[in-house]
């Protein structure tokens, strides 16, 4: 048997079970039909003592797999913050798996860095951000956060005379960084790597917008080495701060500014919705998702830092093994790993498919599916919608935190449709998360049936 032999049995099976899957996503039922222990008897307990034929492995897999997986493909899920994921994208990923090249070092992949290149130059255009930015793909928006909040850390103790790369964070100045009460936990959890600590909350308004007013009073109270977080696209409401408003007093402060947009940057590509993010581009650096709007498959997150350089010092590497290319700088300088998949293929794809137009149809449609879904939720008996739709976020609640959560569990019980409860502003509320390109009339339209359905279940 040849190498080429070798790769077409399990890569035959693997397209037919992954065809089969992704042809059930418009009627299987979401939730997970089975639990973890399951799937590992199934899976088998003993580690094999011999070589097993390897397409009967892939059938293996996916005979215990699948029964346990969450169909958060489904043009009906709405649980999390989780995009579907274009044929386009997948088709890339796919290509991106069997070409196997390590994408941090642009000396050893020059073919896929040149993908990434592009792709970065493309995201830059078409979020109108500065072009001379730097861009990292990254796992997801947690790392983002992490890449343009080590940049900041850079270079606020590079202006107050401290090298943070030579001599650590002990005895340096204290960093301090200003969050909204609403920002998202993947804040906190970058700023736990990075050893700044916890933010100095600011108050947000009801839909989860820091005050611009109390900002400039908590920069105010303090002239030392400063961060500012802000927020675009609330997880909740879908709200976003003001950004050109709080970017202005921060710098007046001194501070470097961070925008976490996990999936809320990407209003900046439709001119519908571009308002929503008036002054942004002032800021310093930015975090966001491509796996969550653009629907690429997971990972891949993209951390953009205006001064690359600051990037560079705080995530770089040198080594003697390590070939440099000649007049550029590796990926891994704009991320903390040195070794990763060309995550950055598949956003090529989908913007090379979609094009600047087909993009911001993308956004608009998700911004209508959630007002479609808002306006119908609020003609259901015993349903608040709570919060103003003005992106891709609808929390509903109900008479009380019991009647929520008993919805909340009937839908999800029922698997039409699946949104997940939460907790926001004192109330348990069940939250729908617009993301999946492939929802429309028809699957909102169903949705609000199933939620009616699971009204009436509660009673």
């Amino acid at each position: 048997m040849t190498p080429r032999d070798d790769y077409r049995d399990p890569l035959a099976a693997a397209l037919h079970r992954g065809l089969d899957w992704l042809d059930q996503m418009p009627e299987r039922p979401i939730p997970p039909g089975v639990d973890a222990d399951t799937v590992k008897d199934a899976l088998g307990r003993e580690l094999p003592q011999t070589t097993q034929d390897a397409r009967e492995v892939i059938e293996r897999l996916a005979d215990a797999v699948e029964p346990g997986l969450l169909a958060s493909q489904s043009p009906r899920f709405y649980g999390w913050v989780i995009g579907g994921t274009y044929p386009v994208a997948l088709a890339a990923d796919w290509l991106t798996g069997a070409w196997d090249q390590n994408g941090g070092m642009r000396y050893a992949s020059p073919s896929t860095t040149a993908v990434e290149d592009v792709a970065a130059e493309w995201l830059l255009d078409l979020l109108g951000l500065p072009a001379h930015s730097g861009v990292g793909f990254v796992t997801g928006a947690t790392t983002a956060n992490f890449v343009g909040l080590a940049a900041g850390r850079e270079h606020v103790l590079a202006k107050a005379g401290w090298d943070v790369n030579a001599n650590g964070l002990q005895g340096a100045p204290r960093v301090r960084v200003l969050a909204g009460t609403e920002r998202h936990g993947s804040v906190d959890l970058a700023l736990r790597y990075l050893g700044l600590g916890a933010a100095t909350l600011v108050p947000a308004d009801d839909q989860g917008r820091i005050v611009v007013d109390a900002l400039a009073d908590a920069l105010a109270a303090d002239d030392g080495p400063t961060i500012v977080c802000l927020q675009a696209g609330n997880v909740h409401s879908g709200a976003f701060d003001d950004v050109g408003a709080a970017v202005a007093v921060a710098h007046e402060a001194g501070a470097w500014v961070h925008v976490d947009g996990a999936f809320g940057l990407w209003a900046a590509a439709s001119p519908r919705l571009r308002h929503l993010m008036e002054g942004y581009a002032t800021a310093d650096s930015w975090a966001t998702d491509a796996h969550k709007t653009l629907n690429v498959p997971y990972d891949c997150g993209v951390a953009i830092v205006a001064s690359p350089q600051d990037a560079h010092t705080a995530m770089g590497v040198r080594a003697a093994y390590l070939v440099a290319a000649e007049g550029a700088t590796d990926p891994h300088e704009m991320a903390p790993e040195m070794s990763r998949r060309s995550r950055g293929v598949p956003v090529w794809a989908v913007l090379a498919w979609l094009g600047r137009d087909g993009v911001a149809a993308l956004i608009d449609r998700l911004a209508d599916g959630a007002a479609a879904l808002a306006r119908g939720l609020a003609d259901v008996p015993g349903a608040e919608v709570v919060n103003d739709v003005v992106y891709t976020q609808v929390c509903v609640a109900f008479a009380d935190d019991a009647t929520t959560g008993a919805v909340a569990a009937a839908l999800r019980d029922e698997g039409v449709a699946y949104a997940y409860p939460s907790r926001w502003r004192g109330r348990d509320v069940v939250r729908f998360s617009v993301s999946n390109w492939a929802t429309g009339p028809d699957e909102v339209a169903a949705t609000l049936d199933a939620v009616r359905r699971a009204v009436a279940t509660v009673g």
